[in-house]
């Protein structure tokens, strides 16, 4: 029998372990020693890896180790340390690697403090390259950490030490707790499945620990850290270098999300963000077309980048919006999180808590004092959308070309509010409003950044009346070597904006089609062109010259957006008061002769004036979105009649109360009972029913009503979720709220299902979808009878208020009971 194991501490430096000569240590872990050897064999130096000698005599342990061989052994990369050999030398289990010269990440933080960020991010694309191998070949790390990673000559980072490897999904991995506390993912800390999203976690880990020098979760008690992990949101430290802008902190913020499902899904991508921000990718060409590297359009969007990079507070990016808006649009957020992050941000709490407080949002019920009744009136990508409002206007009032800054953004802003008021789908109204803002982006960047060459540019237009127009876009390309739409199209790429707000981006080209596209991106496309082509009319011309601009822009663009030529004039109209509200709110002072206050300067409404305006966001479209050919939707239309007064007291009281309601503790159910209850009192209706998805997913039913006979009602309501069923499917499909003023006509009775016509002999009825994240959940039916229903445009906006509020609640009750319910 062979001699016992020598145990690592007696071996000496300089002596012979087999044919290896080990002459320093280089690292030691809790059952292993590696080595500095000398292959005399080979000629050359490796890092030699002892067992100790407790551990080899341990079966278990000795597997674990072999495979560690068997993992590395199929992993060939140069950003992973390789395995020569497994073996056993006097019963003594070894393995011998690559020796690579170079300390740790650990050993260059602890001797170096925090890492320029473009290096730290250099070194994460070889992490990010190794793990990208490794999970191809179905291999999870399971153990990164900064003394896992080497720094080899050049800067390359190598991973090593795949000791507690496991295969990606393998059940027998899973109820096992294993890997470095600090650095854990939050779902290994439970012993979950080994997947890829354990390894990018970390990286995150190891990203910010490089950015700042220190530890994100520096707990002593390895318990306590991997609590911290499990239950709290990661922030980014504090005092991190000005180099680490809103992009960068965006692609890190995803890494460490503590859903798997909201990470970067494969090392591929979370590696193609950061090599976007380290070198960002070509933008278009002046015409649109890709560029080609070395060209103008290129070089013009290299230097604004490096210029954002070094000046890196462009508002619409600042940290405290990109905050907002992940938590508003990320399904299960609650209110009193995005609440939370709000009240960080003490000036923004005050400038929205006065927005909400203006007379486009208030409910005539007293003062809005909390931002989460603000929330709970407002909806969250409301306060999204005036979050990114008020932050853009912060970030200009200190500049030289302040003023000019201003206008740029008012007309973009202006362009949002007409979007979302001309949307025809009440679910597509805020997308529309960022899409159509976003339009600009461009031109905003380029006045923030380089207002010499915008200058330029507004010269070069001026210049053209009276001659051969030039647009702004090819007076950009003139000054700029790219569009201004190409240079936006850039800039959103590389902050990594969802692909469909860069779609909205980009203009569509030709006729505006006679009916509204199929696919909704085409339809936004549109939407966001005519939407800042009116902003551009107000913007440059006077009260009556812009009005017949106006008219020609809905002539062009009436039949793509499905919407009356007349509803253009009214949402222009609507939207210049919104804005002049908010211009006050926000105590914006402009110059008396700046053209930008054509863009909110109307004449006063009248105290009491007559509903003939067409009901916005109705089933005007239906017909030719979502309707067979043969079938005619007819547009409802209010009556002509003054504002009720009482009834919008009583819905805003209800407004009011379910607000209250929304921001303490409450049950889904009893929160869908208070928006019936309001409605049916304020109103006089006859039946208001509410409407939830089935288990199935398939069909809209009946849940609960109000009213005599609502029961039998409630029992028969049943709308399939599948195109071309009927009147109620389609506008659930579509999220378009339906005031149908003649029930009876051929055209609408021909669409309704047959229950329904055994069921109520109503003459009119509402329909207001329920939509949570685009996908319909639920549905509110309201009808009036023998007068039937006659809505004034108040009324109308206090009953989407009050479906809003049952949107939010759905999304704070979380699937969990919203599952009971159905």
């Amino acid at each position: 029998m062979a001699a016992p194991a020598t145990s690592i501490a007696a071996t000496e430096t300089g002596r012979p372990f087999g044919r290896f000569a080990l002459q320093r240590v280089l690292g030691e872990g809790a059952h292993a020693t590696v080595w500095l050897g000398f292959d005399q064999r080979l000629e050359r130096e490796v890092a030699v890896k002892l067992m100790r000698s407790d551990a080899a005599a341990d079966p278990v342990a000795v597997g674990e180790w072999l495979r560690e061989a068997r993992s590395v052994s199929r992993l060939t990369h140069p950003n992973i340390v390789p395995v020569f050999e497994a073996d056993v030398h006097r019963e003594q289990p070894y393995l011998v690697f690559e020796y690579v010269p170079g300390p740790t990440l650990a050993q260059l933080i602890k001797a170096r403090g925090a890492l320029p960020a473009h290096e730290a991010a250099s070194l994460m694309l070889g992490v990010l390259d190794a793990l990208h191998a490794a999970h191809g070949a179905g291999v999870v790390h399971r153990d990164l950490k900064p003394s896992n990673v080497l720094v080899g000559p050049g800067g390359r980072a190598r991973v090593m030490d795949f000791g507690i490897a496991a295969q990606l999904h393998d059940p027998l991995s899973a109820d096992l707790i294993v890997g470095t506390p600090g650095y854990m993912s939050p779902e290994a800390t439970q012993g979950g499945l080994p997947t890829a999203a354990m390894d990018l976690f970390s990286v995150g880990l190891m990203l910010a620990e490089a950015l700042s020098g220190r530890k994100l979760i520096a707990e002593r008690d390895p318990y306590q850290a991997m609590r911290r992990v499990a239950n709290e949101d990661l922030a980014l430290p504090e005092g991190l270098s000005s180099e680490v802008n809103d992009v960068l902190r965006s692609v890190l913020r995803r890494a460490l999300e503590r859903d798997p499902a909201r990470r970067w899904q494969s090392a591929a991508a979370f590696r193609e963000a950061l090599q976007g921000w380290l070198v960002p990718e070509p933008a278009a060409g002046a015409g649109g077309e890709p560029g080609r590297p070395g060209s103008a359009g290129n070089a013009t969007l290299d230097f604004l980048l490096r210029r954002m990079r070094h000046k890196s507070d462009f508002p619409a990016m600042s940290d405290s919006v990109a905050r907002i808006q992940r938590i508003a649009s990320l399904e299960g957020q609650n209110l009193a999180n995005l609440a939370a992050e709000i009240l960080k941000d003490v000036a923004l709490t005050n400038k929205l808590l006065r927005l909400v407080n203006t007379v486009t949002y208030s409910t005539n019920s007293g003062t809005i004092s909390t931002v989460s009744r603000a929330i709970a009136l407002v909806g969250f990508a409301g306060i999204r959308n005036m979050a990114m409002s008020v932050v853009l206007l912060e970030h200009m009032h200190d500049k030289v070309h302040a003023s000019q800054l201003q206008e740029e953004f008012l007309r973009s802003l202006l362009a949002g509010m007409l979007a979302g008021e001309l949307c025809i789908a009440t679910r597509d109204s805020e997308e529309a409003f960022i899409g159509a803002m976003f339009l600009n982006l461009g031109r905003l960047v380029t006045e923030f950044y380089l207002p010499d060459e915008a200058r330029q540019i507004r010269g070069i237009v001026s210049g053209s009346q009276g001659t051969v127009p030039v647009s702004d876009g090819s007076a950009s390309a003139q000054v700029l070597g790219l569009s201004f739409e190409a240079l936006g199209m850039g800039v959103a790429k590389v902050w990594g904006l969802p692909a469909d707000l860069q779609a909205c981006m980009r203009k569509p080209v030709g006729a505006a089609p006679a009916r509204p596209p199929v696919a909704p991106v085409e339809r936004m496309r549109w939407l966001a062109l005519a939407a800042n082509q009116v902003a551009d009319a107000l913007f440059r011309h006077e009260p009556d010259q812009a009005a017949a601009q106006i008219a020609q822009v809905a002539k062009r663009y009436a039949g793509a957006l499905g919407v009356s030529p007349e509803r253009f004039a009214s949402a222009a109209e609507g939207s210049q008061r919104q804005l002049a509200q908010r211009v006050e709110a926000m105590s914006l002072q402009l110059s008396p002769h700046s053209p930008a206050r054509r863009l909110f300067t109307v004449r006063p409404e009248p105290e009491a004036p007559a509903e003939t305006r067409t009901l916005p966001r109705t089933v005007a479209a239906l017909a030719a979105a979502a309707a067979p050919a043969d079938a005619t939707i007819v547009e409802a239309r209010p009556a002509e009649r003054p504002v009720p007064t009482p009834s919008c007291d009583r819905l805003a009281q209800g407004v009011q109360d379910i607000a209250d309601a929304l921001a303490g503790d409450f049950r889904l159910n009893d929160i869908l009972r208070m928006i019936l209850g309001a409605m049916h009192d304020a109103l006089a209706l006859s039946h208001v029913v509410f409407c939830v998805r089935d288990a199935r997913g398939d069909a809209l039913t009946g849940r609960f009503g109000l009213g005599e006979g609502s029961d039998a009602l409630v029992a028969a309501f049943s709308v399939p979720l599948k195109a071309h069923a009927d009147l109620f499917t389609a506008v659930c499909l579509k999220g378009a709220d339906a005031l149908i003023s003649h029930a009876a006509s051929p055209s609408i009775a021909a669409r309704l299902p047959a229950w329904y016509r055994q069921r109520s002999g109503a003459s009119a009825f509402l329909l207001l979808p329920v939509l949570l994240d685009g996908a319909p959940i639920g549905l509110i039916y309201a009808d009036r009878a023998p007068a039937g229903l006659v809505l004034a445009e108040r009324e109308l906006k206090l009953l989407r208020t009050l479906r809003n509020q049952g949107v939010l609640a759905f999304r704070q009750a979380g699937s969990a009971e919203a599952q009971k319910l159905a």
